[in-house]
């Protein structure tokens, strides 16, 4: 006789696929016309569906139902997620591009990630009671990136691809791909400072000194006290376990960041995605040549490269964000790959994008944690502390940064105008879930450590980020129909390129993309598009002939259409 299986995998498949299916039926709309991505939706359906709402979707009771699993769950689903994508997202950059802007993502992930962390931390501590500046900094690092899921979102979208130069588009791209995992030196030099303290200035807990947490790290059993002994025993095991006050003083902390937090994390994470890269690169040259891959494994194979990225990085406990994303843009180190994805009318890549924003983000809006966000008593957190962290993070940590530095990037953001631009949207996502949940574990659980400054650092960090995440999805989520009002107010018109990009249709039921028409022969005529190989690109990287890049002068301009053409024609890329 059949009986309802309402178990946690038919209702998470049941949810996820109806949310797809319903919001594919309004897809045009409410990304070429609302401009609202997937991002917001998601996260709204997952609020809904979630263990405050409804109560279909509860990670706590996926399955074993283990205590606290949905924190490795969490942690596991942001990697997946997010290394995926980087790796695309660093393909889809033209060929050699951090060779060729190395001096803007210098200046974007040095003095602008620097002010960022500081500007930020100073918010936190105006307005979050019973933290220390350390804690505020380890706080504050996990939401100095911004999101590189919804970065590529602006930098990709309808929106750009109408009113953002293509310069300042890849550099927005770029930089958020290359930042999120640029963040650890960040994160780990504030750990490192609380870890490493002297031991002699830090302020314990009632029952445990310095004398005693100093002997017990040493591993000296001279202590006597049953209290004592088992607060002891307690810190040992920590120390072993590379957890909590260990001591050191600033000295120890130091030459752990360098040698472990850049040299082993950083380094090291830049020359797997560099090796792994490089030798797709030239793998798949050697393969295309001899016709071996067929089109289904060549298009997968940015997707297969993350998840081995991330594998081996996770074996190896180097930063595998930042390795996909060097592998990606190693993979298209020669222009050819995204070349021969373009010329295959490449659409994988961005259904793959599109099914991971979905699970991503309505997983996020299911493990909010509502109860944390007001606990006056508890850890002094309300919410309208939290309202005015919000406000204070959207206007303070980025466009300060950007504003001091744009000047230094001529190239990619020409004017005060682009600067805002650069600035205002830099959001906060699933990427700063990462970071504070890769937080947790170098940290003992709440109540649990020897310090009032850890404990307290640790019941404030979970709720301030995910509010700061929801409140960034929801803040820039709209911030874009709300420019999009302005610009049909003020009557901007779009950016129209020299030379388009011209493509087939592919079905006449196919929707235009923003910024297009159709020709008299029936082809797509598309301005200002992110991807494509084009002459411009093959000179920025020299690629193109020596008498081409002879002339000094853009392909775009009217002077050199002529040539362009002529070069296009007798040697197409």
């Amino acid at each position: 006789m059949p009986v309802l299986d309402v178990s946690e995998l038919n209702v998470v498949l049941t949810v996820l696929g109806a949310f797809i299916v319903l919001y594919g039926f309004i897809s045009v709309k409410i990304k070429q016309v609302w401009y609202l991505g997937e991002a917001l939706p998601a996260v709204l359906m997952g609020i809904v569906l979630g263990p405050i709402a409804a109560k279909f979707l509860d990670a706590t009771q996926w399955g074993s139902a283990a205590r606290e699993q949905e924190f490795d769950i969490t942690l596991g689903i942001c990697r997946v997620v997010i290394g995926v994508q980087l790796v695309i997202a660093g393909f889809q950059l033209p060929a050699k591009y951090q060779q060729t802007r190395w001096w803007e993502m210098t200046v974007c992930l040095l003095p602008v990630m620097t002010i960022m962390w500081l500007c930020t931390t100073a918010c936190i501590m105006l307005t979050i009671p019973n933290v220390s500046l350390l804690a505020a900094l380890v706080i504050g690092s996990c939401v100095t990136c911004t999101d590189p899921i919804l970065s590529q979102a602006v930098a990709k979208g309808p929106f750009s691809d109408k009113f953002v130069p293509r310069d300042l588009r890849e550099i927005i791209s770029s930089e958020a791909g290359a930042n999120d995992g640029f963040g650890f030196p960040f994160l780990m030099l504030a750990v490192y400072l609380i870890r490493h303290a002297d031991l002699k200035g830090v302020v314990f807990k009632p029952g445990m000194s310095a004398a005693t947490a100093e002997a017990a790290i040493n591993g000296e059993s001279t202590m006597t006290g049953k209290g004592v002994e088992e607060v002891a025993g307690m810190l040992m095991k920590r120390a072993s376990e590379e957890m909590g006050r260990l001591g050191g003083g600033l000295g120890k902390a130091m030459e752990m960041w360098f040698v472990e937090g850049w040299l082993y994390i950083i380094f090291m994470s830049v020359a797997i995605g560099a090796v792994l890269g490089l030798g797709s690169c030239y793998v798949l040259r050697f393969c295309l040549r001899r016709k071996w891959i067929d089109g289904e494994s060549f298009l997968l194979w940015p997707t297969a490269l993350g998840l081995f990225t991330i594998g081996a990085c996770g074996l190896l406990g180097t930063d595998d964000l930042l390795a996909c994303f060097v592998a990606g843009n190693a993979l298209n180190w020669s222009g050819q790959y995204l070349e021969e994805s373009e010329k295959r009318h490449d659409e994988v890549n961005s259904c793959i994008d599109v099914i991971l924003n979905f699970g991503g983000f309505m997983y996020i809006g299911t493990i909010l944690p509502w109860d944390q966000f007001h606990m006056p008593d508890v850890t002094g957190i309300t919410i309208a502390r939290l309202i005015g962290l919000g406000v204070l993070v959207m206007f303070f940590r980025r466009l300060p940064a950007i504003f001091l530095t744009y000047k230094f990037m001529p190239n990619v953001c020409k004017n005060w105008k682009e600067a805002l631009f650069m600035g205002w949207f830099g959001p906060i996502g699933i990427g700063a879930v990462f970071y504070v949940e890769h937080t947790r574990g170098l940290f003992p659980k709440t109540g649990e450590a020897m310090t009032k400054e850890e404990d307290d650092m640790t019941a404030a960090m979970v709720p301030v980020v995910y509010w700061l995440v929801l409140f960034s999805i929801i803040f820039h989520g709209l911030s874009i129909p709300a420019l999009d009002a302005f610009y049909r107010w003020r009557g901007v018109q779009p950016l129209v390129d020299e030379e388009p990009v011209s493509k087939m249709m592919a079905s006449s039921t196919d929707a235009l993309p923003n910024n297009s028409f159709v020709d008299r022969r029936g082809s797509i005529i598309q301005n200002n598009r992110f991807s494509r190989p084009d002459l411009a690109e093959a000179c920025l990287t020299g690629a193109c002939p020596f008498w081409y890049q002879s002339l000094s002068l853009s392909a775009t301009q009217p002077v050199n259409v002529l040539y362009y053409t002529l070069f296009v024609q007798l040697h197409p890329l």
